[in-house]
C-alpha cells in the first residue's frame, strides 16, 4: 500500500489563502481608495462646472446643491462676449508659439548633448538639470526688468520667450535619453549612404524621438495655458490678457454674479482638460521611454 503525502509550504499556503476572500477585500480597499482620490480631484471641477448652470439665488440657498432648474444663460452670456474669445485667442497664440519654440530648441539642444562629444557636455547637461530647481516665481522681478528693457511688456512676446526658456530644462531632461538610445550604427549607415548630420537629424532622429517630442510639446502647451504669474507681471493691457488673467479680471468685475464667474472659469479650463485627457497616454508613454533610455 502506497501512501502519497503532499507537503504544502507555508509560503504556498499563504498564497492559497490570499486568492480567496482576503484578496477580494484588498482589491475592494484599493478600489475604494482610488475612487476616493478621484472624487477629491474631480469634486471641485464638477462644482465649478455645475455652478455655471445655476442661478445666484440657487447658489445662495444651497451652495452644494444641483441645478434646479438648469440655467444656460450664464454660459451663453460668456460665449457671446468678445472678451472671452479674445482671451482664448491670446492663450492659443501663446500656447502654440511656446510649444513650437520649446520643441524646436529643445530637440536641437538635446541632439547636441546626446550625440556630440565635447568638453563641458556634462556640465551643460547639469546646467539644464539645475534649471528644474529654479522656479519662475524666484526670477520674476529680474525677469520683468529684463522684459521691460527689451520693450516687450504688454505683448505676448514678453510672455512667450520666458516661457520657452523655463520649459527648456524639462524638455532637455526628457529628450536626451531618447536621442542617446538611438544606435550609433544608424548614424554610421546614414553617413555611408551620403546623409549629412542635418539629414540624419531630420530623417532619423526626429521620427525616432517622436514620442518624447509629443510629450514635451503637450507639457509645454499645458504649462503655457495655465501660466498666471508671468502674464500677471508682463501684461497690463486687457486686450493682451490670456485666459488665466481673464478669469481674474472677470471675477473682479462680476464679483456679485457668482454663477457667471463659475461659467467663465469652466469654459476657461475645459480646453486644457480636454487636451490633457486626449493626450495623457502619449505623455505617459513618452516619460516611460525617457526613463528606459
Amino acid at each position: 500500500m502506497t501512501v502519497t503525502a503532499s507537503i504544502v509550504s507555508p509560503k504556498g499556503s499563504r498564497r492559497a489563502r490570499d486568492t480567496g476572500p482576503v484578496r477580494r477585500q484588498r482589491n475592494l480597499g484599493t478600489y475604494f481608495i482610488a475612487l476616493l482620490f478621484i472624487a477629491v480631484c474631480i469634486g471641485p471641477v464638477a462644482y465649478i462646472v455645475l455652478g455655471g448652470f445655476r442661478s445666484n439665488s440657487q447658489i445662495t440657498a444651497s451652495p452644494a446643491g444641483l441645478p434646479a432648474p438648469w440655467q444656460f444663460d450664464n454660459y451663453l452670456a460668456v460665449l457671446s462676449s468678445g472678451v472671452f474669445w479674445q482671451e482664448l485667442g491670446n492663450s492659443v497664440i501663446a500656447g502654440v508659439t511656446t510649444t513650437v519654440g520649446v520643441v524646436a530648441l529643445g530637440l536641437m539642444v538635446s541632439f547636441v548633448i546626446a550625440r556630440y562629444r565635447f568638453r563641458g557636455r556634462d556640465a551643460l547637461y547639469s546646467l539644464f538639470a539645475a534649471g528644474l530647481m529654479f522656479p519662475i516665481t524666484v526670477a520674476i522681478t529680474p525677469l520683468y526688468l529684463l522684459v521691460k528693457d527689451l520693450g516687450l511688456t504688454n505683448s505676448l512676446a514678453g510672455v512667450i520667450l520666458p516661457q520657452i526658456a523655463f520649459a527648456l530644462p524639462t524638455t532637455v531632461i526628457i529628450l536626451v535619453p531618447f536621442l542617446r538610445a538611438i544606435p550609433d550604427e544608424l548614424e554610421e549607415a546614414a553617413s555611408i549612404d551620403g546623409a549629412s548630420r542635418l539629414g540624419f537629424f531630420f530623417r532619423m532622429v526626429v521620427p525616432l524621438s517622436l514620442p518624447g517630442v509629443v510629450t514635451v510639446g503637450i507639457l509645454a502647451f499645458i504649462g503655457s495655458w495655465n501660466s498666471y504669474i508671468l502674464p500677471l507681471f508682463i501684461l497690463n493691457d486687457a486686450s493682451a490678457y490670456t485666459l488665466p488673467l481673464g478669469v481674474q479680471a472677470f471675477s473682479s468685475q462680476y464679483s456679485v454674479d457668482t454663477a457667471r464667474v463659475l461659467a467663465f472659469t469652466s469654459l476657461s479650463m475645459i480646453p486644457a482638460l480636454v487636451f490633457f485627457a486626449v493626450f495623457q497616454r502619449r505623455i505617459v508613454g513618452g516619460l516611460t521611454g525617457a526613463v528606459k533610455g
